[in-house]
Parts: C-alpha cells; structure tokens; sequence
C-alpha cells in the first residue's frame, strides 16, 4: 500500500513499506485535441503539437506566453499563458494537431490513506558489545500506544539481562517453554508522539560472535494492537560487505570473468547524481566516468546535477556501484554495482520532493538522443511509472521513447509498485517497444531460489491496448545502495538506513535499474546487439514461475516471460521473437498502432485465449513454496518420474535448450 502525494501532472515519489519506492504520475483528465482550453487557471502549462514548431512559437510569443520548452523530437512546444491567449493561438496558427491544457492544474489532494500500520520499524538491528538497539518510528500525526511486544534470540548470547525504552526500564515476562522467548511491556504506558523516534535496547549476557549474522537469528516485535505490529525483518549474513543482488542476478559470475560494462554507456533519467562518493564517480580502475550531466529542469548542461532527492543516486547505485564485495573481510572477485565500468550520464528530471513534469522528461530523453553518438549512449535508464493517461502512442513521453529506441538505446522502464490488482502497469512501461520490468523478492537468501516469489506491490498488466505487461520480473527487494546523506528519502525513511549510511529500498526501480545493468554486461561482450535483439535475448531465456502440475505459477500479466537470467540469455537466448511484427516507424508516423493478445470482457477480469488450461489458478505462495519452482530445469529435476502429458511440454523445451548450449559448446571448441 503506498503513500501517495497527489498532483496531476507530476511524476512523485510513492513509498511503501519496506522503503517500496517509484515515480508515479497521477494525473486527471485534460484538453487533447483541439478542445477548448480549460478556464481552471490563469497560468496554463501548455503543449503544443503541430507541423510548424516555428509557426506556433512565434505565434505564442506574439500573444504574450513563455515558451518553455522546445521539443522537436515530438514536433512540440511547451508554453505558459492564460485560458485566452491559448484560445487565439490555436485559431490563428495553421498546423496545429494538438493541445494538452492542464500540465500546471493542481487538484485539491486526496484524504491520505491511513489503512497503513503507522508503526514503522528500522530494518537494522544495531550491536554494541552485549546491546542491541532497535529504533521505533511513528509515522502518523497522532499518539501511538505499544501495550507490548515480544523477543526470542539465539543461545549463544545467554540470558537476558535487561530491556529499555529509551532510557525507562521494561518489564521482562519469560515463556515457560523457552527462557529465551519472552514478552516485554512497560511498567508505565508506552506511547510515541506524532513523528518521534525510541530506541528499544536490549542487554544480554555475552556479546555476538558475529553480530551481521545474527538478525536472522532474533525475532523481535512492538505491538499497537492486533492490525498495527512493527517487526524485525531478516537481513542477508554480511550486509556491510556485501550487497548480494549482483550475486542473485547473475552478474557477480560475469564479473569474474571481466565483464564489468566497460566502455557502455548508460543515461540515467531521474533526480541527479550524489558525486562525493568515488564509487559512484569513479570505475572500478579509479577512473572518472561521468561523462555529462545534463539538467532537463533548467534545460541546461551542467558540472554537476544535484541529487537533492536522493532517488536518482540510488539508482546509479545498483547499477553501476564500482565497490568491491568482501566476505569475512576477504576481496572477491565481484563488485557491488552491476555494470560496475559503465559510462554514465546523468540527467536531472525530478527535484528534491520527486517531482517532475511530462514537458522536462521529454526535454531529458530528447537531450540523450541528440547527444546519443557524441556520448555512445546504448541504455536509458527509467526507474518510474506513470497512471497512463493516453493510448501508449499519444503520450508524450512515449512518443520521444519511441524515437529514442529508433535511435538504437536500449530502454528499461520501471512497472511500478501499483499492485496486485491487474492494469496497474504504468506509463512509460506501457510502450510495447522498451522492456517493462516487475519485482521479485528473495527473501533474504541469496542461495536459495524456492522462497523467491513476486510480491504483491510489483504492478500487474494488461495496458489499456491489451499488451502482456511487464516483459519480465528481476530481483527488486530490499536491495541496498548509496545514497546522499540528508536527502529528502533519508529524511522521509530513516528506518531505512543502515549504519554503513546506505539505504535500502524495495520496487520495480530497482529491479529496472538491475535490469539496465544486466544489458550493460551484454553489450559489452556483443556490442553489435540491437535492442530488438537485446530484448528478444532476454525474453526468450527468462525463467517462469512453474507449479509442480506444470502450469505456471504466476499469469503472464504478473511474471511476464519469468525472471531474468543473464547467463541464459548469452547462451540460449535467441535474437529473433514477436517483437518483430511491431511496426515502430508505423507507430511513430501515426499509421498503425497494435493491440496486444489480453482479451477485455464486462465484469471479469482481463485474461488470455486459454489461460485457465496453462496458468495455476491457486494463489503462489509468498516465501518459501514447496510447489513453485523458478525456470524448466528446476521444474524438471524436482519431478520424481517423466512428467505427465500436460498443456505446455517443458520436457521438449528443456531438451531445444540443451541441444542448444551442446552446439554452442561444439562451436567454442572448434573456435
């Protein structure tokens, strides 16, 4: 469920618990066309689509508005003026094909959801020597009161000595089963004010022999009342070392082989870029690689393109970080980004509350197309999502998209974190050209796939025109990464810092920033790729959700084509697949446009032609699952015998895939 801070033109920053963190543009209704202009505002923020971008320039300067922007990659300009100034320039400039009127209008807010348990928890447990602290965090506007709360630890750390709030001593009930399990409460009542922040402490007998180890070990617990409970999450064994996801993902056994996105470079479209940390600025050979930064607020190329917000570096974070990865102090060979050598450009569309208006993220796009082969740009980064407002094709920041992937970059968008009700995928993630990108979480183990499955926030598809959205799912939860101290997220999420100053975060940017890294690698070792190519590459290898009955776990609107695997995609990817019969310089001229295969019925729910024979209709489970198993062979080999005749034959795809690596295999040798 997210926080949603509501004004319509905008693209905001949603958080949810566990720090679920995207762009959402949350917009209403507006003129298109050639419509009158609405009268709400003196000021209107205006675009202006037409033949002759001079003509409609001239024309609104000789009547008195601003031109603010202007967009030939979408044969547009952007202006302010009032109701009646718009009124004359549309009658008297010829050529004009369209007009959207509302980009400034701010209705009046929404009552903020308070369905949410305001009771927030740290997601670290801090130790110093025999004490571990837990912070407590209202995040409402009212008194909240802890009646109690519960905690069990490992024996290695002996009794219980002593428990605080704050500085007041709790009272300690033990269970009569287990002297290590027990229930603490307050000898007075418990209470947090509006916006305050207590420290739990707890005193044990003998310090932790390793205290990054130990959280999976505790179970800990503050409770309101039976709807509002704060709990301590799981955390990977060596969180300071480590970030975990390159390994997940694939890419740490790529970096060990020197693929590291080395001379690649990927544009990133958010809120700016923090540069005091080297290992963002720097490539994991100490060289700067920050090649420009360009500033589609101002409309200005600058030295530097503040990240007051804190989004944008987070997202250059996981994919490019260049710090190495330890494990018990020890270097190995894989770094904590995941195109750690990538070229990067930073493009500044979101202020410092997450902001951002249609006209600068057309502005940014349009500026990395045209500054494409003076930079090499291959990969557009787009870490948020959008309400869609129009067919995919009249949105304006689709429009520029699709001239920028004509333009040969590779784009990755986000899906957004608006599920799992189905068609919440949002724009620009509706465009059937880029790749949409879900999440999926791993539930804090790295080794263990079984427990991996797509939680409930990751947005669900069909789009509006009935294409399968997202393309595919990648990890996308509690993941960690640099962000600026004192940006506007460290100070709306403190429980999301850890000690080290990294922040984690959950969403579909961040497993869309994940995925830009993972084709990052790719093209490095093939850099003649196209993106048609790329994409194909990665969904033709993507790994589905499959129950032990053979259909899949999860419907193509929720997983796509499955989880990303970058091993598969170099080995039995195959370059050529459906997003051959798109016609993108049809669409880009207005001469067709596609529907996809979702069939739309009154009173059910969108569907596929035969879904109910392939697609499980119980619910997969959330965490570890008995039945579910990510990808054919993994399906296969928990099979005690052949499996039986189903709706899809895995047995016969398993076997194309491995007479597939044997060629490969056969073609290496003879090389």
């Amino acid at each position: 469920m997210c926080q949603r801070f509501y004004q319509s033109t905008a693209l905001l920053f949603c958080t949810a618990l566990m720090a679920l963190l995207f762009l959402s543009l949350l917009v209403s209704p507006g003129a298109t066309g050639m419509e009158a202009p609405d009268e709400r505002s003196e000021d209107l923020l205006v675009m202006i689509q037409g033949t002759d971008l001079d003509a409609i320039v001239q024309s609104a300067e000789r009547h008195g508005a601003t031109v603010t922007h202007h967009l030939p990659i979408i044969n547009a300009v952007g202006a302010r003026m009032d109701a009646g100034q718009l009124s004359t320039i549309l009658e008297e400039t010829p050529g004009i094909t369209r007009s959207i009127d509302d980009l400034a209008w701010e209705p009046a807010p929404e009552a903020p959801d308070l369905g949410q348990c305001p009771l927030r928890a740290a997601i670290e447990l801090r130790w110093q020597d025999r004490s571990a602290s837990w912070r407590l965090f209202n995040k409402s506007d009212r008194l909240l009161t802890v009646g109690q709360g519960s905690l069990s630890w490992p024996a290695e750390l002996g009794s219980l000595q002593s428990a605080y709030w704050d500085s007041s001593k709790l009272s300690i009930r033990k269970s009569p089963d287990n002297a290590r399990d027990v229930v603490w409460q307050g000898v007075h009542e418990l209470t947090l004010t509006a916006g305050e922040i207590v420290e739990l402490r707890f005193e044990f007998e003998n310090p932790p022999a390793a205290s990054d180890a130990l959280q999976n070990q505790l179970t800990l617990q503050a409770r309101v009342d039976d709807d509002c409970i704060a709990e301590l999450v799981p955390s990977y064994s060596q969180p300071l070392q480590d970030s975990y996801y390159p390994t997940v993902s694939g890419a740490a056994l790529l970096h060990s082989h020197g693929i590291t996105g080395r001379d690649i470079t990927v544009a990133v479209l958010d809120s700016g870029l923090w540069e005091a940390n080297a290992e963002l600025t720097l490539d994991t050979q100490g060289k700067e690689r920050v090649l420009a930064r360009y500033d589609a607020i101002a409309g200005v190329e600058m030295d530097e393109a503040f990240d007051a917000s804190g989004h944008g570096t987070h997202m250059t974070s996981v994919l490019a970080r260049s710090g190495e990865v330890t494990r018990d102090g020890t270097a190995r060979p894989s770094y904590r980004g995941i195109a750690p050598d990538a070229k990067l450009v930073v493009v500044k569309a979101f202020d410092e509350s997450g902001k951002a208006g249609f006209l600068d993220i057309v502005r940014g796009v349009q500026w990395v197309v045209d500054n494409r082969e003076r930079l090499n740009i291959r990969v557009l980064n787009l870490s948020f999502a959008a309400r869609p407002r129009w067919p995919y094709w009249e949105d304006p920041v689709n429009q520029a998209l699709m001239q920028a992937w004509k333009a040969g970059i590779f784009i990755a968008a986000a899906a957004g974190n608006e599920g799992p009700e189905p068609m919440t995928v949002g724009s620009p993630g509706n465009l059937p050209y880029l790749l949409t990108v879900g999440a999926v979480t791993d539930s804090w183990t790295e080794d263990i796939r079984d427990d991996d499955y797509i939680p409930d926030f990751s947005s669900r598809g069909p789009t509006p025109m009935g294409h399968i959205k997202p393309d595919l799912v990648a990890m996308g939860g509690h993941i960690s990464g640099i962000i600026r101290p004192g940006s506007t997220l460290s100070q709306q999420l403190p429980e999301y810092l850890l000690q080290s100053g990294e922040f984690v975060m959950t969403g579909t940017s961040q497993a869309t920033a994940l995925v830009s890294g993972l084709v990052t690698l790719m093209l490095q070792i093939s850099p003649e790729l196209n993106n048609d190519e790329l994409k194909c590459m990665l969904l033709t290898s993507a790994e589905p959700a499959i129950e032990v009955d053979g259909r899949y776990a999860y419907s193509p609107f929720a997983q796509g084509k499955g989880m990303i695997n970058i091993q598969r995609a170099l080995t039995v990817g195959a370059a050529q697949c459906q997003q051959a019969s798109l016609d993108l310089d049809a669409d880009i001229d207005g001469r067709q446009h596609f529907q996809g295969p979702a069939v739309f019925s009154d009173g059910a729910p969108p569907s596929l032609p035969g879904q109910s024979d392939v697609i499980s209709e119980r619910a997969s489970e959330k965490g570890l699952s008995e039945s579910r198993r990510w990808g054919v062979g993994a399906h296969l080999e928990r099979l005690k015998e052949k499996p039986r005749s189903g709706p899809i034959d895995w047995l016969e795809i398993y076997r194309t895939e491995q007479q597939r690596i044997e060629e490969l295999a056969t073609d290496e040798q003879k090389n």
